[in-house]
C-alpha cells in the first residue's frame, strides 16, 4: 500500500532542509541565550533586526528565510510597531516530530 506524504509535513521539511534556516529555528528555541536581553526577547519573541545581526546576513534574506519558516508553521510572527517580531510555534513543531515519528 503506498501512503501519500502530507504536504504540511514536506513543507515543514523543505524548510528545515537549508542550514541556516535550521540555525534560526535552533537560535529561537533558546531566545535569552541567543539574543541580547535588552531589545528582542519579548513575549512576543525576538525582533528580527536581532537575529539578522546575529545571522550576519541581509534583513532581506533573514526576512525571506523567516516568511519561508512561517509559512510551513514553524514559527509565529508579531508585529511590535514597525519591527516584526519571531518566535517558534512549539505546538506545530510537536506535531510535525509526532507525525514524522508515525511516518517514518
Amino acid at each position: 500500500m503506498e501512503t501519500v506524504a502530507d504536504p504540511e509535513v514536506v513543507r515543514a521539511l523543505r524548510a528545515l532542509a537549508n542550514p541556516v534556516r535550521l540555525q534560526l529555528l535552533a537560535w529561537l528555541r533558546e531566545p535569552a541565550r541567543h539574543f541580547p536581553l535588552d531589545g528582542g526577547v519579548l513575549d512576543v519573541g525576538v525582533c528580527v533586526s536581532h537575529i539578522q545581526a546575529k545571522a550576519g546576513l541581509a534583513q532581506s534574506t533573514v526576512s525571506a528565510y523567516l516568511a519561508e519558516l512561517e509559512r510551513a508553521g514553524l514559527v509565529r510572527s508579531t508585529r511590535v510597531g514597525k519591527w516584526t517580531h519571531y518566535r517558534r510555534d512549539e505546538e506545530r513543531i510537536a506535531s510535525l516530530v509526532s507525525a514524522l515519528g508515525q511516518t517514518l
